[in-house]
């Protein structure tokens, strides 16, 4: 019960439709009673059983209102009166409509609990997934690295949903299931005492094998669940790289991982579902046996001991009977708490999930760069593989620095602490003398404009995907950023120009057309610090060109860190840093470098020879 106690924190908001629904239910259970109640001077009449009252009771204290002697005499008086004056078959006509009557109210209040709870349980689900979502979108890159897309998005979708049809729908149960025992039980007592008793002997019995049953469910739920999350990563995974799974002829490779997939989810989903069916006949069967027992303890003492009249004893069937399914509903319930809380522990887990990263109570909001970056002594770690060894470099304000180097050297993990991706291990980077994880991540973020390797676009029109660099920004302002990336020229040939949509990662632009809108997107923002994590190394010659001035036009008056593969991008860098195993070999001009003859110029003739 601890992940509802959680959860439930999100129905706060909501909780006057949680009193309405608690009012409503009250009714329901109370009119579900008294036509349960209003079958026995029906019963009674059937048979000619009624007592004969021919006095109207004094209904002297308020407490008479409550006497069952006090009820049971108004009865008599008003179904002998009845009978006296208008007959069996017009009596019985009245009796009929009270039930009819009864039995409405019971369903309208039902209809009315349910019509309220509504509200809460999508509201719950709202306020969960908008949760989720802002948490997504606040944790650090390090949290997605080391948890599979697939599994995030079912925990989104799938175990947001397993809390709703878990955990929500026990709202419903916790104020209508128990009133309509508890009133049900009230008038068993009022009824027969002796035979209430008897009932009540049986239901521990019922209790200890229904939990026996449902003991393991939370586990069998739990499993299906990370399958569920397998099946989705091996999903997005297979069409984020379709190309490469059919251009090297791996579909049966993929297939047969699927398949092992989705085996051991049908394996799972079995023992589970198994176990679900087993709960709702098993509870019947024990409510039949109870009944079945109720009848030949009740029938005897209709028949033998004639102290219960027929009608009164098929009245208490009828509420012995109305016990059953609520008392049904809430061991299904039990069921759905212990499948609800393996959904909810993995939907808590990344809303509870700490941020390394998160501001300092008292974090500066830096609005202006006037200086410098300095990395003094930086050292940093992916787990316990060391990337950075006491690197330190200093960048001046509105000059341009080059990093280059083998794969591996840790030229974009610079880019990825610079901009606080990731914190430092060791040492420190700091913005015009202040550390920045002293700042807000905001204001930091907002000094710099980032363009990757990969042109990150969203499936939307040219245009929104440019005015996340600034949302303010009026057409012929996108129109400027598009000039100045180098991009105007294809956009403005675009059958509905900037208002294009372009698919799904922008797949329906060629590569070097996405990165000038990622470099357009950079240009908009207008930041003072730019941040280049090899821009140009995935395109061809042609569309590196384009791209290649687009970023010159970029960075005029502009600081840049570039991160560069192809060195013919960096020759007029003010600096040009070469990294090797994450430390600092040569630094210099181009032509400084070349003349020292060292590992920066054989680099250069590598690529000229390629």
């Amino acid at each position: 019960m601890n992940y509802l106690k959680k959860i439930l924190r999100f129905a706060l908001p909501y909780k006057r439709y949680a009193f309405l629904n608690i009012i409503c239910n009250v009714f329901y259970a109370l009119f579900g009673t008294l036509a349960m109640v209003s079958l026995m001077p029906m019963i009674n009449i059937l048979f000619n059983e009624t007592a004969q009252q021919y006095s109207k009771p004094d209904f002297l204290t308020f407490s008479d209102y409550f006497s069952k002697d006090k009820i049971v005499e108004f009865f008599n008086y008003f179904v002998t009166n009845k009978l006296e004056v208008e007959g069996p078959s017009a009596t019985l006509t009245y009796m009929i409509v009270i039930i009819i009557a009864l039995f409405l109210l019971k369903n309208l209040f039902n209809y009315l609990g349910m019509y309220f709870i509504t509200y809460l349980r999508n509201g719950v689900l709202k306020d969960l997934r908008e949760e989720i979502y802002e948490k997504t979108l606040h944790l650090p890159i390090a949290f997605f690295t080391e948890k599979r897309k697939g599994d995030i998005i079912s925990r989104v979708t799938a175990d947001v949903n397993e809390v709703q049809t878990s955990f929500l729908s026990i709202l419903e149960l916790i104020v209508k299931e128990p009133l309509t025992i508890i009133f049900a039980i009230v008038a068993m007592f009022l009824i027969s005492v002796k035979l209430t008793i008897f009932v009540f002997l049986f239901i521990p019995i019922s209790g200890f094998i229904i939990s026996a049953i449902g003991k393991r469910l939370k586990k069998h739920s739990s499993n299906v669940q990370r399958e569920n999350g397998e099946m989705l990563s091996t999903l997005e995974e297979t069409i984020t790289g379709l190309k490469v799974v059919k251009g090297f002829n791996a579909e049966q490779r993929f297939m047969g991982k699927f398949r092992d997939n989705t085996k051991r989810l049908f394996r799972f989903s079995n023992q589970l579902t198994h176990r679900q069916n087993l709960a709702s006949p098993t509870s019947e069967f024990l409510g039949i046996m109870t009944i079945a027992v109720l009848l030949w303890y009740g029938g005897s003492m209709v028949l033998i001991d004639k102290s219960l009249s027929g009608g009164a004893f098929i009245g208490f069937m009828a509420l012995a009977y109305q016990i059953l399914t609520p008392a049904k509903e809430i061991s299904k319930a039990s069921y759905s708490v212990r499948r609800g809380n393996a959904a909810a522990e993995r939907v808590l887990e990344i809303i509870e999930a700490q941020n390394p990263l998160e501001d300092k109570p008292d974090a500066i909001a830096k609005e202006t760069f006037e200086n410098n970056i300095t990395l003094k002594n930086v050292a940093f770690s992916y787990e316990d593989e060391m990337v950075l060894k006491n690197f330190s470099m200093v960048v001046p304000k509105g000059k341009s620095i080059a990093l280059v180097g083998q794969s591996g050297s840790g030229k974009s993990t610079i880019a990825n602490l610079v901009t606080r991706f990731y914190d430092v291990n060791g040492g420190s980077i700091e913005i015009d003398g202040t550390d920045i994880r002293e700042l807000t991540k905001h204001s930091l973020r907002n000094l710099m404009g980032l363009v990757t390797q990969d042109s990150i676009l969203f499936n939307d029109t040219i245009k929104n995907n440019i005015l996340i660099g600034k949302e303010t920004a009026s057409d012929a302002e996108i129109v400027d950023a598009l000039k100045v990336a180098n991009a105007w020229e294809f956009v403005k040939d675009l059958p509905k120009g900037i208002d294009t949509n372009i698919g799904d990662s922008g797949n329906k632009l060629s590569g070097g057309q996405k990165q000038r809108l990622s470099i357009a997107r950079a240009v908009l923002k207008n930041p003072p610090i730019m941040i280049l994590d090899e821009a140009t190394s995935a395109l061809d010659t042609e569309s590196e060109r384009y791209v290649q001035v687009a970023l010159e036009n970029m960075m005029k008056n502009r600081t840049s860190i570039v991160i560069a593969h192809r060195l013919s991008t960096i020759q007029n860098a003010d600096e040009i840093i070469v990294m090797q195993k994450g430390e600092i070999a040569e630094k210099g001009t181009h032509a400084s470098l070349m003349a020292k003859d060292g590992i920066y110029k054989r680099l250069v003739d590598m690529q000229s020879f390629g």
